[in-house]
Parts: C-alpha cells; sequence; structure tokens
C-alpha cells in the first residue's frame, strides 16, 4: 500500500531535507545488505489487485470512498481515481497450494468487493483498461480527495509546464491531451511479488525483465482506450505517457520517463537501480519523517527506509524493486507492474504462476541470463509483447527468432512446469494453472483479441452500445470463473440492450471522422467534400485544430443562387462565406440540452470543442436513429 500521509504543500527547504533522508536511507541500506541483514533462504510472493468500479451503465462510477467505507477491511485501500479500488493480498511462500490459495484469497476478496458495490448499485470489474472509460470520466472531481494524489498531480503538471498528452499509434490513432493525471487511473494491473535475496537481486532482476515480455503477451487485456482500438496492452503506452512529466527540453535530451522498462542490465545490486532513480527523477511527495534510518540501525533495529521507499513509489520500472520489512526483517522484492487486471482470478494466478515457473527454473539453469540475450533485445520483446499480444515475434536466446506462441508452447511452458515443480508446488496446481496458459495460447484468446474479436463481430448497435455490450459481457463471465479462452464473443443484442444510456451526453453521439476545411482553402473544395461524403456542414478549423467557422450546405446554395459558380468568378476563400464562430458543444453536454440548444439557435449542426479544438460535430441526423426507435416503442406500445 502506498503512503497516505504525504504533505500536499512543499517548499524548497522542505523538499532538501527530505532528499538528505532518502540519502540516509541508501547508506542505510547499503549498510544492511554488507551486512548480512537482508533475509534471503526464502521464496515468498504475493499481489495487488485493481479493480475498476461502473454504474448500471457499465461506466465509471466515483465510488470508492463509499465502498472502502462499507468493506472496513485492512487489505483494501484506495487508488488514485474514484473508480477504482486496490486488494492486497497476503504473502506466500512459494510452495505446496500456494497458487490455489492465492485464487482462493483473490476470489474472498472480490466477493466482499462485489457485496459492498451491489449495495452501493455499482459493479465490480476486473479489465487492465475499461472499455467505456471516456475522456469527460476524468476531471479533477474524479480525483481520490486525498493529499498525496492532488500533491502528485501538481507537481507532474508543475515539472512538465502544460497540459498531459497521449499520442498511441493501432488500428486507430489516439491523439488526446488532457489537463491532469488521471490517464493514469485508466490502467488497473494485477501486480505479482517474488522476494529474493540481497546477493541474488541483480542476476534474477535481469531474468524478470527477459521473461516479462512472453508472459504479458499471453496476458495481454487492455486493447482500447477512450474507444479507440490500439495495442493489446496499451497500458504500456498510456501509463507512460499518463505521468511522464518531461518537458520539451527533457524530450529532446532523451530523457528516460519515470514509466519505463530501464537502459541497461543491473550489474551488481539493488542500490544501482535506487540510486539511478534518485538521481533521474525530482522529488514530487514528501511525508512526515522520524528519526534517521542510519540512526535505527545504529540501535540495533531495522529500519522502515520510509523515504526512499516513497520516492520509489513514483518511479514506475515495469519490474520494480522494492524493500520491505516483514516481521522484523528486512527484504527485497521485484515488483512485476506489466500485467493487467483480469480478465478473470483464474486467468491471473495463471499469469503468475507462469512468472514464477520461469523465475525459479531459469535461475537455476542460468547464472547470468545476460550472456544469452541483448539488453535490447529483451526491451524490444517487451515492447512487441504489448503492441501484437501472441503475434509477437520474438528475438530469444542466442539470436533464435520465435513466435511469442512458439516460445511459450515449445520451451516456456515446459520450463515453467520444471520450476514450480522444483519449488514443491502441488501437481495438480501445476496442472490447473499451466494448463490454463497453455490452452488459452494454443485457442489465441487472450483476453485483448476477444475484446477485438468481439467489436469486429457486432454488426449492430453504435459505438458506445458495442463497447458497454463488451464491459457487460465481462461482468457476466468474470461471475461464471470460466477462463478468457472459453469465454464466447461478446454479443450486442438490440432487443435487451437499453440503448437510450448511449445517448446521454453528446460525446456518445458526435461523429468523430471528421472531414474539415481550413480558413483559405477554395470553397469549392468544401462544396465537393459536401457532395462526395454526403455531409451538409464542414466545420472549418486554423492550423491549429482550433474552430474557427462552419460552411453549410444552405450557405453554399445561397453563394450559388447569388451567381457566384465555380469556375465563373474569381476563386472564393472559405473565410469569405463561413460562418464565424458557430454556436459549439463540448463533449460532456447532455444530448438533451443539445437539442434544447440547436432548436433555440435555430442550427441543424453543433461542432464538438474541447479547450476551443474541434473534436467532433453533432447533426440533426445523428438524432434521427433515437426518434425512430423512441417512434418504434410508442408504437408497439
Amino acid at each position: 500500500m502506498g503512503e497516505h500521509n504525504t504533505s500536499q504543500n512543499v517548499d524548497n527547504r522542505e523538499l532538501r531535507g527530505f532528499m538528505r533522508a532518502i540519502l540516509d536511507d541508501v547508506r542505510a541500506l547499503e549498510r544492511m545488505i554488507e551486512s548480512g541483514l537482508i533475509e534471503s533462504g526464502i521464496r515468498r510472493v504475493g499481489a495487488e489487485q485493481e479493480i475498476f468500479l461502473v454504474d448500471d451503465m457499465y461506466r465509471p462510477a466515483n465510488k470508492a470512498l463509499d465502498i472502502l467505507k462499507r468493506l472496513d477491511h485492512p487489505q483494501f485501500t484506495t487508488e488514485l481515481a474514484l473508480f477504482n479500488l486496490e486488494a492486497n493480498l497476503s504473502p506466500y511462500a512459494l510452495t505446496g497450494s500456494t497458487l490455489s490459495e492465492i485464487e482462493s484469497e483473490l476470489d474472498g476478496l472480490l466477493g466482499r468487493v462485489r457485496e459492498a458495490v451491489k449495495a452501493e448499485g455499482a459493479k465490480a470489474v476486473l479489465t487492465g483498461i475499461l472499455p467505456t472509460l471516456q475522456q469527460s470520466d476524468l476531471g479533477i472531481e474524479s480525483m481520490t480527495p486525498m493529499p498525496r494524489y492532488y500533491r502528485l498531480n501538481e507537481a507532474m503538471r508543475s515539472m512538465r509546464g502544460g497540459e498531459f498528452k497521449a499520442s498511441i499509434k493501432g488500428l486507430d490513432e489516439l491523439q488526446v491531451t488532457h489537463d491532469n493525471v488521471l490517464f493514469e487511473a485508466c490502467n488497473t494491473s494485477f501486480q505479482v511479488h517474488f522476494q529474493v535475496a540481497a546477493e541474488e537481486f541483480a542476476r534474477l532482476y535481469n531474468l524478470a525483465q527477459v521473461i516479462t515480455a512472453p508472459v504479458l503477451a499471453c496476458a495481454v487485456n487492455s486493447p482500447f482506450v477512450l474507444q479507440h482500438r490500439l495495442w493489446h496492452e496499451t497500458r504500456v503506452a498510456l501509463f507512460q505517457q499518463s505521468v511522464d512529466e518531461r518537458s520539451e527540453t527533457h524530450l529532446h535530451r532523451g530523457r528516460r520517463p519515470r514509466v519505463s522498462f530501464g537502459d541497461s542490465w543491473v550489474r551488481e545490486s539493488v542500490l544501482e537501480i535506487f540510486r539511478e532513480d534518485i538521481a533521474r527523477f525530482r522529488l514530487v511527495l514528501t511525508t512526515e519523517l522520524g528519526e534517521p534510518s542510519t540512526v535505527t540501525l545504529d540501535r540495533g533495529e531495522i529500519p522502515e527506509l520510509k523515504a526512499l521507499r516513497l520516492h520509489n513509489g513514483t518511479v514506475y520500472r515495469w519490474n520494480r524493486a522494492c524493500y520491505g520489512v516483514h516481521r522484523g526483517k528486512a527484504h527485497l522484492r521485484i515488483e512485476n507492474r506489466a500485467l493487467p487486471a483480469g480478465p478473470t482470478t483464474r486467468d491471473e494466478v495463471a499469469n503468475a504462476a507462469l512468472f514464477f515457473g520461469l523465475m525459479s527454473k531459469l535461475a537455476e539453469d542460468h547464472d547470468d541470463i545476460t550472456n544469452l540475450i541483448s539488453f535490447d533485445d529483451a526491451k524490444g520483446n517487451f515492447v512487441m509483447a504489448a503492441r501484437q499480444g501472441l503475434m509477437a515475434q520474438f528475438n530469444w536466446f542466442h539470436g533464435k527468432d520465435l513466435s511469442a506462441q512458439d516460445l511459450i508452447l515449445e520451451e516456456l511452458l515446459p520450463i515453467a512446469r520444471e520450476g514450480l515443480a522444483s519449488r514443491g508446488i502441488d501437481s495438480s496446481d501445476v496442472d490447473l494453472y499451466l494448463g490454463t496458459i497453455e490452452e488459452r495460447v494454443r485457442s489465441g484468446q487472450t483476453g485483448a483479441q476477444w475484446m477485438f474479436d468481439s467489436l469486429a463481430s457486432m454488426k449492430q448497435g453504435k459505438r458506445d452500445e458495442k463497447f458497454r455490450a463488451i464491459v457487460a459481457a465481462t461482468w457476466e463471465n468474470q461471475a461464471s470463473g470460466a477462463p478468457v479462452h472459453e469465454w464466447p464473443l461478446a454479443v450486442y443484442d438490440p432487443a435487451t440492450s437499453d440503448w437510450r444510456r448511449s445517448y446521454q451526453t453528446v460525446d456518445q453521439v458526435m461523429t468523430r471522422d471528421l472531414f474539415t476545411v481550413h480558413p483559405e482553402d477554395l470553397v469549392d473544395l468544401a462544396a465537393s467534400l459536401m457532395e462526395w461524403e454526403h455531409i451538409r456542414h464542414v466545420p472549418v478549423e486554423d492550423d491549429g485544430g482550433r474552430l474557427v467557422g462552419l460552411v453549410s450546405h444552405r450557405t453554399l446554395m445561397r453563394l450559388i443562387g447569388r451567381g457566384a459558380a465555380s469556375g465563373q468568378n474569381e476563386p472564393i476563400a472559405v473565410r469569405e462565406i463561413m460562418k464565424p464562430d458557430p454556436v459549439s458543444v463540448s463533449p460532456e453536454t447532455g444530448v438533451l440540452d443539445a437539442i434544447s440548444l440547436m432548436r433555440r439557435k435555430r442550427v441543424s449542426c453543433l461542432p464538438v470543442t474541447r479547450n476551443e479544438k474541434l473534436v467532433g460535430i453533432v447533426t440533426e441526423r445523428d438524432f434521427l436513429d433515437v426518434a425512430q426507435r423512441l417512434f418504434e416503442e410508442q408504437l408497439r406500445g
């Protein structure tokens, strides 16, 4: 769990004092490693489960604080957004029935959540990125009201010097700006922890870096962001950009973002990671501190390294080095943050089993994994896994070129089986969880592929209705407990769908794929666009994408009526005939309010803008569908 008792208003003097505490923590950790005070000889594992909260429309529900109050349980805590929760699992020794015990604890915790959310009129969903999320859900009012989160937002904005931007290319292309860090809250994960001894940290950390790519390739579950079809695990791209505080100068210098895979192998010690992250990344949070950690250590007690841990929590390596104290003993662990939440607890534990098995066996077989594969290949494999899932092509050991499917089925699953067996994991658990991975990989149906295929199979319904159908099917299938490779595709059924829920805001009905003209363009171009694309309105935007006018079919008819036919007179620029500063609305405007505005202003369309930038258009034609459905309902009644 993160440190919530942080300072919101931080001056430079306080930051200097906190940095002194961090450096003292590093010195204390160095002494502990040299003195053998880091626990060894035991392999513990654990996990953190992040959860989405949705309403009866399968849209984000800002219910976290109410639900936490109902839960009243120490294993649950807040996340950045009010539509997220986090559950922290118990630590387990990796042996015997550990895997089935983890799944049992997960199911028990989720059972508690489901009872609590039901009482609040909400639902709990496990998914990497909620397909129904819209930018309007990411306002500051959705941020959990705690100093830690407000301070994080203020510090990141200040360092960046402006808005946050996301630019991701997949099947669709997402280009979006936002005024706060809540893009981070679009991502939920199932983070697994693997305890290691200090003397083996570097070797096992490098191994975790290598195997993360194939494990992620079969675990992908985040293909959509803001209803755009992007990567199989879009969290990898979105999370990096969501907390990217780098200024334009830093970007030009090639400075590493706070979310990263890293740039090189670890050679000697965990201290390399902590020192590098302190050197590279400015402080964004502070908290009240007690005595210096070196003083605690001098007294013969184990320090918490509170300052170092807080700073470490604001640097998001996909494999993060973690320090902790358990029952009076200090330990180190590797936290794998790359795996998404869902699709089911069975799938999540299967992903963890593959990771734990590979870590166990490959650590036995290879003293130095860096002799078998270059760092660039390990990093490239990770990016390809996020982009393409099981369709990724990997550069593997000794330069072998393998598909993710072949690598997992032919090489890694047998290795993972041996690794789990060597730890004394029950054979029934090995068969269950690695069998789940094998069936998923053979079928090709990851969570991400299931969503892609479900969306493609829906021939009816508006875009918003299809994404709601996917989340509804996700929730129903999760309740069944069947792993994702057994799920039937989601189906949109107009007879059972409450279609009116897809006509609440302009964002749900507007057209995003726009044909626009520039003020200096030829009027003939606007007329041609109307003819070719069968549209009656063409927005006019400047070079920066700012809405400056509107050309309507009626305006062109009036122009022709005055005798200004194409080719007969001097060329006319769009700016000469456009209606400047047209009436517009924001994506969050209610549909009824938009209709009322159109009637009051006697206009047949409304450009949709965010921060003066054109993002869509809604016309009378967009409301014909809803009018038809209403008439049909009334006539049937």
